[in-house]
């Protein structure tokens, strides 16, 4: 059985790292660099880095913050956040990261998933779905959550996919920051009509909710911030009760 992944993430707003919750109320949680440092020495498999004021405020990623951060690394590093072109992905990656997340500019132009998965690779594309429930479906959110679409989220998974995604960074926005477990069935909808990676975002409080995803979601990874920044579970830790648990994780951490 592969080994599932444990992601930490960090939402930043001007340079510092922010939480909130349901994508509000955002609340300082510290330096990214001395952060991305601090949870991967913790055990992260991957950091994820978000922009998350980029696209609403029409700007690029601050590459200042992604170097610094790259600096501090030696796991797989994504980043996310106002990356509109080919040019923007190309910077991003040259500042030193591993993989770019595109969610705003990718539903605008959904070529640009296709562009920079045959310039840079499938594998370093990872397309994020913020998603909310709408009835009996999920539909998705633009510009840090502050725009619908109007496209479901499992369809839009799918498309992505189709263009060139090699990974799906899914986070439900009715669970985030919550702390109240992660949508298992908004996970599994899209995990299930996907043959790539889903990493599931959104309302991590302990390990049952990550052994919860892994197996009732069909997850390949999880991704968390709050439960890490504010120092409610270092990453070894947790990975060693989700071993206990049976999940497999990887080692050391």
């Amino acid at each position: 059985m592969l080994t599932k992944r444990i992601i930490a993430c960090l939402d930043v707003d001007r340079g510092r790292v922010v939480k909130g919750v349901q994508f509000k109320e955002l609340r300082d949680a510290g330096d990214p660099a001395e952060l991305a440092k601090s949870h991967s020495d913790s055990g992260a498999d991957e950091i994820v880095m978000l922009d998350v004021s980029a696209a609403h405020e029409r700007r690029n990623t601050l590459l200042d913050t992604v170097r610094r951060a790259a600096r501090q690394l030696f796991i797989p590093f994504t980043v996310g956040g106002g990356i509109r072109t080919l040019e923007d992905a190309a910077a991003v990656f040259a500042a030193g990261a591993d993989k770019v997340s595109i969610n705003s500019a990718a539903l605008a132009d959904p070529g640009l998933i296709t562009c920079i998965a045959n310039r840079f690779g499938s594998q370093a594309v990872v397309v994020a779905i913020d998603a909310k429930r709408c009835g009996a479906l999920w539909e998705t959110f633009t510009h840090g959550g502050r725009q619908s679409s109007g496209h479901d989220a499992v369809a839009w998974a799918q498309e992505a996919e189709g263009r060139g995604a090699g990974e799906v960074l899914l986070t439900s926005m009715d669970r985030d920051g919550t702390g109240a477990g992660f949508d298992c069935e908004l996970t599994k909808a899209v995990a299930d009509a996907v043959r790539i990676p889903v990493i599931a975002s959104g309302g991590a409080g302990g390990a049952a909710h990550f052994a919860e995803v892994f197996r009732e979601g069909h997850a390949d990874a999880a991704l968390a911030a709050s439960i890490f920044h504010y120092g409610f579970s270092r990453i070894s830790d947790l990975k060693q009760e989700l071993g206990e648990r049976g999940v497999p994780v990887r080692w050391p951490c």
